[in-house]
């Protein structure tokens, strides 16, 4: 799979529609300029020109608006084409993504709501160029939902508001603020809509020091009826998970848009740096750093793209969806650090240099595993799946690729999405494994093998299944193999795709080194975590020796890997973002 390059990308799997606002969004970020873009950052700009942009082009109202509240020639929620913009906003300004992402956090619980008056208001608000924002957390309890202090209190014939909100991007101009908490004097969740411009909505602070706008704000005794309630009792807490549980998928799209802008700039800079009169790009371990990079980048890319395929075909009797998406928001953002650190050892000092765009990706990329539950909670989340994928088949749907211009309506009825999760049967690992054969992934193969004996002979105890920084280890090897499996599967796609199209044998010999170097990485991160679930405390000696059978090398073939850096290294200069 190719890494983005936005200049030359023509969108031709989407619609004249959607395509037109890709180019539009590209020539607004490319006009605007590195040098202007990282002014605006260090000077904690609010972007009124791109919120202008927005606007014009209605980039919100077409993408975000489901189809039957707006222009049914462009407007729907189509994932293919959200995801592809996620990584567009990410590669230019994470700073831009969020506005874009906590839109789609605010909108979630109205597009869930039997309100529709309400929902005919937000479509013409974005229609008028409004972002939205999601009150959820609170700055005492963060998103512990069961203790917020956000009330609404009976009052005549409906309520008021009171409490206060934390973190809640957009907050200081939101058209809309879809606001959770409690009936006052009950258990009952509620989830309400309010107007930033109101006068009892009061933000108080940005409480981040950037370009975005991080808001606390409060809610003086503001006046609540019917036509603001959007959710009560279950439904209000079914719609905070189910919106998260969806939205949280662009924070990995955002990590591949920075590693990969990254990654040009980096190899741009080396390509051209002598030292010692050799160039920088001609040391070994350069070339070493190089290559993981862009492996684990790829890797990155092709897991994403493939859990999006899953996430537009869920359903009621099909809920992949809900191991590989918490897997966009850990897996891929934690990769994403990875990748930004091999980097960061090539251009070194030039890193830091203001008029770098890596020198915002080192800040940005730390907060995506951080945000919409941290990278802990998301894997909980994915070792509910790990006996039932790792030990069960289902018969499943085959899933092929989801660029159709469908409107993802399920999102928005997915009931209770965390109910059940650890009896959901992710259908048969296996089939992905066994459609390839090479090298390195026999060996993680037989990595699979000893995880499995891991489980079956001697797993996790009572105390030890309780014990998370003891399960933390185990789930870092269970995703590998989830990890895998949809990298191989969205190879295979890729080549069933170009089979009508001329690839010659050497084109199709690369595809297949790359995943060698892919799984090479694979392989050491599987030992890497093995290493640290043998050094636990309260790892039995029968584990300990299992741990050890998952201990492997990845075969060493030169030949392949300067094959693979030649193919790296030619991306040099393919882009540069314009001054």
């Amino acid at each position: 799979m190719k890494l983005l390059n936005p200049v030359a990308e023509a969108w031709s799997q989407f619609d004249a529609p959607t395509r037109e606002i890709f180019k539009a969004t590209v020539q607004f970020f490319e006009k605007k300029g590195k040098r202007a873009m990282k002014h605006e950052d260090h000077e904690c700009v609010w972007y009124r020109d791109y919120l202008n942009f927005l606007k014009e082009r209605d980039v919100f109202y077409t993408f975000l608006t489901p189809v039957q509240y707006g222009d049914p020639a462009k407007c729907r929620w189509d994932s293919a084409r959200n995801t592809a913009y996620s990584e567009l906003l990410g590669f230019y300004s994470l700073s831009h993504w969020y506005a874009w992402q906590v839109s789609i956090l605010g909108l979630g619980p109205i597009w869930m709501s039997p309100n529709e008056e309400l929902k005919k208001k937000t479509a013409s608000l974005l229609k008028a160029g409004g972002i939205f924002a999601f009150g959820l957390s609170e700055k005492e309890h963060g998103a512990d939902l069961i203790a917020s202090d956000m009330m609404l209190i009976p009052q005549g014939n409906g309520f008021v508001a009171r409490g206060d909100k934390y973190y809640i991007g957009n907050g200081n101009e939101a058209a809309l603020v879809s606001v959770f908490g409690k009936v006052q004097g009950s258990k009952e969740f509620v989830f309400f809509a309010v107007e930033t411009n109101h006068p009892n909505y009061k933000c108080t602070q940005n409480v981040v020091r950037s370009q975005k706008y991080v808001a606390e704000f409060d809610l003086n005794d503001y006046p609540i009826t019917d036509k603001e309630i959007l959710l009560r009792g279950r439904a209000a807490w079914d719609a905070s998970l189910a919106t998260v549980a969806f939205a949280k998928f662009n924070l990995g799209l955002a990590a591949i848009g920075i590693s990969t802008h990254s990654f040009y700039e980096a190899i741009n800079h080396a390509s051209k740096r002598k030292l010692y009169g050799t160039f920088v790009t001609d040391f070994p371990h350069i070339r070493g750093l190089f290559v993981e990079a862009y492996a684990r980048l790829t890797a990155m890319r092709m897991f994403a793209y493939r859990a999006k395929d899953y996430m537009r075909v869920a359903s009621e009797s099909d809920r992949r969806y809900l191991l590989f998406n918490p897997m966009v928001k850990m897996k891929v953002t934690m990769q994403g650090e990875e990748v930004i650190n091999l980097l960061w050892d090539v251009i070194a000092a030039r890193g830091f240099e203001k008029d770098m765009y890596f020198e915002s990706a080192t800040r940005d990329i730390r907060m995506l595993p951080k945000l919409e539950g941290t990278a802990h909670v998301n894997m909980v989340l994915v070792i509910k799946f790990m006996n039932k994928y790792l030990f069960e088949k289902a018969i499943l749907p085959e899933v092929a690729e989801q660029n159709g211009n469908a409107n993802d309506s399920f999102l928005f009825n997915q009931g209770a999405t965390t109910k059940g999760v650890e009896n959901v049967v992710p259908g048969d690992f296996q089939k992905a494994y066994d459609s390839y054969s090479f090298p390195n992934l026999t060996i993680f193969k037989g990595q699979i093998e000893s995880l499995r004996k891991f489980l079956k002979d001697c797993g996790p105890g009572k105390e030890q299944s309780r014990d998370l920084d003891f399960m933390l280890a185990v789930g870092e090897i269970f995703t590998l193999v989830a990890y895998g499996q949809l990298v191989l599967e969205r190879a295979r796609m890729e080549e069933a795709a170009a089979s009508g199209q001329k690839r010659d044998e050497a084109e199709m010999a690369a595809t297949g080194e790359l995943l060698e170097e892919i799984f090479d990485f694979m392989i050491r991160d599987f030992s890497r975590h093995a290493l640290t679930l043998y050094g636990k405390p309260s790892t039995t000696k029968e584990q300990a020796r299992v741990c050890m059978e998952m201990i492997q090398k990845p075969e060493v073939n030169q030949a392949r890997f300067d094959r693979v850096c030649s193919r790296v290294y030619a991306l040099a200069d393919t882009y540069r973002m314009s001054d």
